[in-house]
């Protein structure tokens, strides 16, 4: 007898496979919690079933109007219930979401959405003059759907509908559907094209559904979760938090505007358990005013990206009341990807030392299925020594499908069967990674490498330092030096000799800024530093 006898006769069939998709949150939750809070918007309030209800009525409006497999709808909007909406409406057709950073300029968007070849376009009112500008640039027009938001701007008119206008074509009875592929494309979301016209990255319903999946098991998900939507719904489709949130029935509070009062006010007002944000996010509310501030007596669960905050940050952090768990991914992973997984034996450390171990980026999401810091070339992985640098790499499930229209980007994206980040790091004895710098953004002075992130963690340290960007300055002796952009604390004060000075006191003398720079930061929408500007910046300063 040949074969495996236990292959047998034992095929896929419709009892006992499914396709996984993100789709199939949504109906359960709707089914088995009904009546539980889903969608707070203002005074907007909807329970699961409604929201189930709109989800239908989106996709049967849509799949009317000839949207599929294969076509895409585009969205301009904020933290609003439409752009939740859309996470689920549009892919239930078939099509392909295709959430656009609101922060964009018109040209920006025309190439998006000539480039992802969006068939309908919701956008919110309050950028309807930038999506104007966008569409007349274009010669083949998408259908132009408005979004009157009750909290946002009214009446302000680009398209043939309104958003409602929109549901109203369809049916709540719109047969909700799994693609028969687990492998189908769900959605496109774009790079932020720093360097010549942005990358589209593709992910696809099995991806999606792993890191929703993912986000639960890291974060320790309970069910009902009340969930603050401070990181951008366009950003990685909101790092896939609009399905995981949903798989655990849990409460999706929409916020149009990112600012420390209405954040303050939802977690007090509401309960709010779980928020997403950038670095930026926690200075904001660090730093706000006693009159944007608020009491509330729940433990806020708080998950940040990249960058780790300083000491001094996780420590004011936790007097607010937040718990801090650091990740790193990027657009290509589907959002987080690793995770610093904490030890209950490094509770009792000291703050300084929680920090540097809470700094680093850490280990594989249980869904991804491999992260090593290797030689770009080789694919040699480095000692785990905490000091040979090597480029992160990563595979597995929650890496995209590919670049949209862009084999050669995707063939040199995962050369020899990993995905490529383009990030510097280090691997610890532990095996926590830990990133030092973009492959582009390591200072080389004199021949020794200079981690940006470590200058900066350093300027974070000071009690005058509200922001902190290195980049390297050309110079005539060493090849480059650091340059470091700060922005202080309102009323604090301080000079460029003070802030090199404690530098020196932290730091090997040769990683020490040379020059300071006090002035705002550019930065993109989703808070990341914008360092090409800063590297321009740098250029006029000679």
């Amino acid at each position: 007898m040949t074969g495996n006898p236990y292959e047998t006769d034992l095929d896929r069939n419709p009892a006992n496979y499914v396709p996984l998709s993100p789709l199939s949150f949504l109906p359960r939750s709707a089914a088995v919690f009904p009546e539980h809070p889903a969608v707070i918007h203002g005074s907007v309030r909807r329970t699961w079933a409604e929201t189930y209800r709109r989800c239908k009525r989106l996709a049967s409006a849509l799949a009317a109007r000839g949207i599929g497999i294969g076509d895409a709808v585009a969205v301009l909007a904020p933290n609003i219930p439409a752009a939740f909406e859309a996470t689920y409406g549009v892919p239930a057709t078939g099509g392909v979401l295709n959430a656009l950073n609101i922060r964009l300029d018109a040209s920006a968007v025309a190439f998006m959405l000539g480039h992802g070849g969006a068939k309908v376009f919701l956008v919110d009112a309050e950028f309807a003059a930038v999506a104007k500008a966008a569409l007349d640039q274009m010669d083949e027009k998408p259908l132009v759907v408005d979004i009157d938001d009750p909290e946002g701007p009214r009446d302000v008119r680009v398209g043939a509908m309104t958003y409602e206008e929109l549901l109203a074509e369809g049916n709540e009875d719109f047969a909700w559907t799994l693609p028969d592929d687990e492998w189908q494309s769900l959605a496109l979301n774009y790079t932020s094209g720093t360097t010549g016209d942005p990358k589209g990255v593709v992910y696809s319903h099995r991806g999606a559904w792993m890191n929703a999946v993912g986000n639960v098991l890291t974060w320790s998900l309970p069910h009902h979760p009340v969930y603050l939507w401070t990181l951008p719904m366009f950003h990685c489709n909101g790092w896939c938090f609009p399905w995981t949130i949903t798989a655990m029935a849990g409460t999706h509070v929409c916020l149009r505007q990112v600012a420390a009062k209405p954040i303050f006010d939802a977690i007090a007002d509401h309960r709010v358990t779980h928020l997403c944000g950038a670095p930026i996010v926690m200075n904001m509310l660090l730093n706000a005013p006693d009159g944007d501030r608020r009491d509330f007596s729940q433990k806020v669960e708080m998950m940040t990206a990249a960058s780790a905050p300083p000491a001094a940050v996780l420590e004011g952090m936790a007097r607010l009341g937040f718990r801090i768990t650091h990740t790193y991914g990027l657009t290509e992973v589907y959002g987080p990807a690793t995770v610093c997984a904490w030890h209950s034996a490094w509770d009792d450390l000291p703050l300084e030392e929680q920090a540097r171990l809470k700094s680093r980026q850490g280990v594989p999401y249980v869904v991804q299925e491999g992260l090593m810091v290797a030689d770009t070339d080789t694919l040699e992985p480095v000692p785990h020594d905490g000091e040979t640098i090597g480029e992160v790499m990563m595979r597995g499930n929650i890496t995209m499908k590919g670049y949209l229209k862009n084999p050669a980007s995707t063939e040199k994206a995962f050369a020899g069967g990993w995905f490529h980040t383009g990030d510097l790091g280090v691997t610890h004895p532990d095996g926590y990674i830990e990133l030092k710098d973009r492959s582009k953004d390591i200072i080389i002075s004199g021949g020794e490498n200079i981690s940006t992130i470590e200058v900066e963690s350093v300027l974070y340290g000071h009690p005058s330092v509200l922001e902190a960007a290195v980049v390297a300055r050309p110079d005539d002796k060493w090849g480059e030096t650091p340059c470091a952009f700060v922005v202080l604390k309102p009323g604090a004060e301080a000079t460029e000799e003070e802030m090199i000075a404690f530098c020196r006191e932290n730091l090997a003398r040769f990683k020490c800024p040379r020059t300071v720079v006090f002035r705002d930061l550019p930065k993109t929408s989703t808070g990341k530093v914008q360092k090409h500007v800063l590297r321009d910046w740098v250029r006029a300063l000679d």
